[in-house]
């Protein structure tokens, strides 16, 4: 059976790993500092702190935010349910948003409405790798927290005069729109160190307030080296990697237009990260799930963590194409070491999947 997902972890992953137990450094240390510089230099970020979990890493953003207790916090019906979990925990009031049903994100609208309902604070999740409409969203004049781990590595084309400029003053990264973004770590994250996270501040300013809240952060909360060695081999290794997910995206998504189901509009100039293959069906998931085993495919639904999946049926019904997406989306395995005749075996199921 191939799995839906599968560990990206190679030799230089392993060495960097052991090499820390050898060492006997394990807790926060040296190769924590490492992760965060190849961070600031992967994404440029003026500044950033690489805690144990996301929830923890959110919980100093809101704190350098000094956002009130109690304000509203805006998230995704399709956001991984820790977010909900967090926000109710950290004391503010989660509000749910639906989304677009071509690509699963939260739309201007939504936020606006989400506004009108005391969102105070947009915590946005940036699903299978797609950035949304970011400008419109900040026009709306309340900070955003991005959540990246779906999306380190995209980029967002900027409208451009008629002068030629820079490539770099053209696009902007995911993580670099937000006051401040979490590059979440966690198992079948983008980039994994096996849990923890990154809090990201993109300007000077946002970093000299952020690092005021976390230069004292007790040990505890902070990523451990064992753990910071491998996100550290993996982020260098990411380019490598993304071209490989990107190259078998590219397969997939020509067999799937021979069937009858879908995938997500994305940008067609390959700004997007490619975190795994969503399948949008027309049928139902145990039709599709029974043949794809039959062909010895795993495929597992694409927002069985996500925070619709914590609601009542009824509260369900509320977020109307959350839900159509909550039971009908899919993952098909890709990941970079899937190897060649799984590919073709899986790209022969996407265009005969009923």
């Amino acid at each position: 059976m191939i799995p839906t997902f599968s560990s990206t972890i190679r030799r230089k992953e392993m060495d960097a790993v052991l090499t820390c137990m050898v060492d006997e450094k394990i807790g926060p240390g040296e190769l924590n500092g490492k992760l965060i510089q190849a961070v600031k230099e992967f994404t440029g970020c003026d500044g950033a702190v690489a805690f144990r979990s996301p929830a923890i890493a959110l919980s100093y953003a809101l704190k350098a935010l000094d956002l009130a207790g109690g304000s509203g916090i805006m998230i995704s019906a399709l956001a991984p349910s820790w977010q909900y979990r967090a926000v109710l925990s950290l004391g503010f009031k989660p509000i749910i948003l639906d989304v677009a049903e071509e690509n699963g994100l939260v739309t201007v609208d939504g936020v606006q409405n989400g506004i009108k309902e005391g969102g105070r604070l947009l915590l946005l999740h940036e699903t299978m790798g797609i950035l949304p409409d970011m400008e419109a969203i900040l026009a709306l004049g309340i900070p955003v927290i991005e959540d990246i781990s779906h999306s380190v590595g995209a980029v967002k084309k900027l409208p451009q005069d008629e002068e030629p400029v820079a490539k770099a003053a053209s696009e902007k990264k995911a993580g670099s729109f937000g006051v401040f973004s979490i590059m979440g770590l966690e198992e079948f994250d983008c980039v994994t160190g096996g849990g923890g996270a990154v809090l990201l501040a993109p300007g000077r300013r946002e970093w000299i307030v952020l690092k005021n809240f976390t230069s004292q952060a007790p040990e505890t909360d902070i990523l451990p080296d064992m753990n910071s060695a491998l996100a550290w081999i993996q982020l260098k290794e990411f380019s490598r990697n993304e071209a490989i997910r990107k190259s078998l995206f590219a397969v997939y998504q020509r067999a799937l237009m021979s069937g009858k189901n879908k995938t997500y509009v994305r940008d067609a100039d390959e700004g997007s990260t490619v975190w795994s293959f969503p399948v949008v069906l027309a049928g139902s998931f145990k039709d599709a799930k029974h043949y794809a085993s039959r062909k010895e495919i795993e495929i597992r639904p694409a927002y069985e963590k996500s925070v619709i999946s914590l609601l009542e049926d009824e509260d369900q019904s509320k977020y109307v194409h959350a839900k159509s997406l909550y039971l009908r989306c899919v993952l098909f395995p890709l990941y970079p070491r899937l190897g060649s005749e799984s590919a073709t075996k899986i790209t022969k199921v996407l265009g005969t999947l009923p």
